[in-house]
């Protein structure tokens, strides 16, 4: 997803980090990049609400019970593979930056 206007973090970048940044498990410098998106990007500003939405309702029917650690780290493994495999596929697309500055 995309807005269209540039941003000093990318659209597709703060999406990928929102539930670390909903857990807090993002550093200082992360979640500042993050909020300052948000609070230019109103279609990100929405999904993370969503995805703020959904959190709070998974933990509110769910507050009883934990995931087994097993579990935890599949799905943890397949989110850093997913991340990955977006920022392969990102830096295929990216433009080849020219050796220096034109003569």
């Amino acid at each position: 997803m995309s807005c269209g206007d540039h941003h000093e973090t990318s659209c597709e970048e703060v999406l990928a980090r929102v539930y670390s940044y909903l857990d807090g498990e993002l550093d200082q410098g992360g979640c500042g990049e993050v909020r300052e998106h948000l609070d230019e990007c109103g279609p990100c500003l929405r999904e993370y609400g969503l995805e703020e939405a959904v959190k709070k309702l998974v933990g509110k029917c769910c507050q009883a019970e934990h995931a087994p650690d097993e579990l935890r780290a599949k799905v943890m493994g397949r989110i850093e593979e997913v991340c990955g495999e977006i920022r392969s596929a990102e830096t295929e697309k990216a433009p080849e930056s020219s050796a220096g500055p034109p003569a």
